[in-house]
C-alpha cells in the first residue's frame, strides 16, 4: 500500500518498506515520517513477520534527510525541540522493532537518512553510497542525543567528528571498514545480496534475534545525556534561521555565530 510516499510490501514473513519520493531524493516530509512510524507500531504486532527491510525508491539515494521547507515556519528553540522529540519517535521506532532491519542503500543517505540507516540493524550499500549529515556547512541545526548516540555506535567517535565538524561524506568502502556496512554489492547484485542477508534473519531464532537486538539498544541508548539546552541553543540561533533562507534562496550560508 502507499500512503504519504511511503510504501509497505509484504511478503510472508518479510516486510518491506520504500521510501518513494525519489523527484526529491527521498527527502522525508513529517507526513513520511509519521507513516513510517504508524508502519513500525504495526510490523511490531506481526506475529508472522520475521524481517524488514528498507529502501529508497529510484536508485539514486535511500533519503536525503528531512524536506527544508518544513523548518522555515520555525521561530524559536522550542520549535527544534518539539521536532527533534518528533523525529526520535520516528527512528526511535526503528530502532526498536522487535525484528531485525536491513537497510538497502543505493546511492547516499543524508541527515534524516543517515539517521534512519544507523537505526537499522545491519545495512547494505552499493559502491556510490556515501553517508553524511552536513548542517554545519548548511542548516547550521544539530542532532539529538539518540542520534549522536546511533552515528557514535556505527562509525566510532572520530568518523561522527569527522562527519558532523567537518561535513565530510563517508563513502560505501571506508563504512564497511568501520563496520557500518555489512557488505557493499554492485548494483545488479545487491538484490541478490539482499535476499541471502534476508534468508538468514529469517531462518534465524526469532527471540533470539528480538532480545538480542533489544540489549543492544539499550546499551547504545544508555545513560543520554540530556541536551535540550543545547538543541534550544541551535535552533533558536539567528545562524539557523540563516541557514534555512540561504538553503531555500540556493546561496551560501553567512554564520555570524548568534
Amino acid at each position: 500500500m502507499s500512503e504519504d510516499h511511503v510504501l509497505l510490501e509484504r511478503q510472508g514473513p518479510v516486510a518491506r518498506i520504500t521510501l518513494d519520493r525519489p523527484e526529491a531524493r527521498n527527502a522525508l516530509t513529517i507526513a513520511m515520517y509519521e507513516r513510517l512510524e504508524a508502519i513500525c507500531h504495526e510490523l511490531a504486532q506481526a506475529p508472522d513477520l520475521r524481517v524488514v527491510t528498507l529502501r529508497g525508491a529510484g536508485g539514486k539515494a535511500f533519503a536525503a534527510g528531512t524536506d527544508i521547507a518544513h523548518f522555515q515556519d520555525f521561530t524559536s528553540g522550542e520549535d527544534g525541540i518539539a521536532y527533534e522529540e518528533r523525529i526520535d519517535r520516528c527512528i526511535g521506532a526503528i530502532a526498536r522493532l522487535p525484528l531485525p532491519t536491513l537497510a538497502i542503500v543505493d546511492g547516499y543517505a543524508v541527515g534524516g537518512g543517515l539517521a534512519i540507516a544507523a537505526a537499522c540493524d545491519l545495512r547494505i550499500a552499493t559502491p556510490d553510497a556515501s553517508f553524511g549529515i552536513p548542517v554545519a556547512q548548511t542548516l547550521g541545526n544539530c542532532l539529538s542525543a539518540a542520534s549522536h548516540a546511533r552515528l557514535v555506535a556505527g562509525f566510532g567517535v572520530a568518523r561522527t567528528k569527522r562527519i558532523l565538524l567537518l561535513s565530510q561524506m563517508i563513502g560505501a568502502e571506508e563504512a564497511l571498514q568501520a563496520g557500518f556496512l555489512v557488505e557493499i554489492a554492485a548494483p545488479e547484485a545487491i538484490d541478490a545480496r539482499a535476499s541471502t542477508i534476508v534468508e538468514t534473519l529469517r531462518t534465524a531464532a526469532p527471540i533470539t534475534l528480538a532480545v538480542t537486538k533489544e540489549a543492544l539498544e539499550r546499551l547504545a541508548q544508555a545513560n543520554l545525556p540530556e541536551i535540550d539546552d543545547l538543541v534550544r541553543r541551535t535552533y533558536g540561533s539567528e545562524d539557523f534561521r540563516e541557514g534555512v533562507a540561504a538553503f531555500m534562496a540556493r546561496r551560501k550560508p553567512v554564520w555570524r555565530g548568534r
